[in-house]
């Protein structure tokens, strides 16, 4: 290699290395944006609150030499007073969204490989073993699927001529956005007035078709109209899997799906598979005792809920990218357990559940603090890089 060469390798790692810099800038920038965006958004919903009792000195005192000693710096408290005001239950384990979100869940999970893995669309092929509802059609990039095998979309539009009641989804959403539940006869969607063509035209790119759910009379009882599900976030550690809470998500009167954002409420479910006292919808609704059919939340038996905790547990294995993952479960007529959906970075129920990793909590931050943050905007390749060499 002559002189020329070698200067123009080492002007190309120079640039590089300045390239890097500037990415790691701006993705620190980024992320303050972030932060400054969840405090904007905790502030606005604790305005929000008929009661709006602040923390003592002792108990900022306290909040913060313990998240001192874990993370290293102290902790926004805007959470610890939203949730202590809006549940009348104090306690330093809450864990700020703004550190959730930037500083430990990109350390728990690999953060790039999440939209690949939460694309609804696969989640039939590396989760086998795991019941789910039948998928009919996917639409993959444009491309359309049936049992996994490349059809036309002349083939697609026929096999969807005559489902029936079924439901259709965005593949690579969440919070139940575009999920609608359709009848299709004859080739046209009853319920929207259109051809299936024309339906597939409105999703565009990156949606399924699949089997309504047909829940237990339990589980219907709480909503009519809605799937209601039980949310349960596990966390990894080795070869153990521990459940770190569980809560039920109802919809309210008339809606079709059961998220908070779509208005739905969520509640504590106990070791025992009974439900709390209270539910709790999006910011602002107080406690609610009943459900809009009438039901009383308290002791409301779940119906599987052992069966529900072995199938999150068992699936979770299959998922070795992310140690904190949270599921979404149905119950079927027949008491089995059937997979909604899952998340790499499921919001935290700390209305309904109470602090949101509870009595594991000191164990995951220290666990999370080991490993390096794939939050970050930064390149893959150094992300990768850097996680590597930490571990």
């Amino acid at each position: 290699m002559n002189k020329l060469d070698r200067f123009n390798n080492k002007m190309g790692d120079f640039k590089l290395r300045i390239v890097n810099k500037l990415i790691a800038i701006l993705s620190c920038y980024k992320d303050n944006m972030e932060r400054n965006d969840y405090i904007k958004s905790i502030r606005t919903s604790y305005q929000k609150l008929t009661n709006k009792t602040e923390l003592s000195s002792e108990q900022e005192e306290e909040i913060q030499t313990y998240y001192t000693r874990l993370l290293g710096h102290s902790v926004p408290l805007d959470w610890h007073r939203y949730f202590s005001a809006r549940t009348g239950v104090y306690s330093k384990f809450y864990i700020p969204t703004s550190e959730y979100k930037t500083n430990i869940v990109g350390r728990l999970n690999i953060y790039p490989l999440k939209r690949a893995y939460t694309d609804k669309n696969i989640t039939d092929i590396f989760l086998q073993e795991t019941h789910q509802p039948k998928i009919y059609i996917k639409n993959m990039n444009g491309y359309y699927y049936a049992d996994n095998r490349p059809i036309s979309k002349e083939k697609a539009l026929e096999l969807c001529k005559n489902l029936g009641e079924v439901m259709i989804k965005p593949s690579l959403t969440g919070r139940g956005e575009g999920v609608k539940k359709i009848r299709i006869s004859n080739g046209v969607v009853k319920t929207e007035g259109k051809t299936i063509e024309q339906l597939f035209d409105d999703y565009r790119s990156d949606f399924l078709i699949e089997s309504v759910i047909c829940q237990h009379e339990q589980m219907k009882a709480l909503n009519p109209t809605s799937v209601n599900s039980i949310r349960i976030v596990t966390f990894r550690s080795g070869m153990d899997i521990f459940v770190i809470y569980t809560v039920i998500r109802i919809g309210r009167k008339d809606q079709v799906v059961d998220n908070e954002s779509s208005g739905g409420i969520s509640a504590i479910i106990r070791e025992d598979g009974t439900l709390g006292k209270y539910a709790y919808g999006a910011p602002g609704y107080d406690k609610i005792e009943y459900t809009d059919s009438g039901i009383k939340l308290e002791g409301y038996q779940i119906p599987s809920y052992q069966s529900v905790i072995n199938v999150a547990k068992a699936s979770h294995y299959h998922l070795p990218y992310f140690d904190l993952v949270g599921w979404d479960f149905a119950i079927e007529e027949d008491g089995s357990p059937v997979l909604i959906e899952f998340n790499m970075t499921p919001d935290l129920s700390q209305s309904a559940n109470g602090p949101a990793f509870g009595r594991y909590t000191e164990a995951i931050i220290e666990e999370a603090m080991k490993k390096s943050n794939t939050w970050s905007r930064i390149t893959q390749e150094r992300m990768w890089r850097k996680n590597v060499i930490k571990k």
